[in-house]
């Protein structure tokens, strides 16, 4: 019986810091975009058009 004493207020504690958390994450935007990031993934960031530019502008002067 008296280490009833000792869990209650330590799981009392615990679903607050556990509320606590959940609120904080929700107010700073973590579960804002749930999908964005996992198909930002598949996509490329920028196609390479330097590298085609260069390779089709051969300067034929020199050979």
């Amino acid at each position: 019986m008296e280490s009833i004493y000792l869990l209650i207020p330590i799981s009392v504690i615990l679903v607050f810091g556990i509320a606590f958390a959940f609120w904080w994450s929700v107010r700073s935007g973590q579960f804002d975009d749930l999908e964005g990031p996992g198909f930002r993934v598949l996509f490329d960031d920028e196609p390479p058009e330097k590298a085609t530019k260069a390779s089709s502008e051969i300067n034929l002067d020199k050979l």
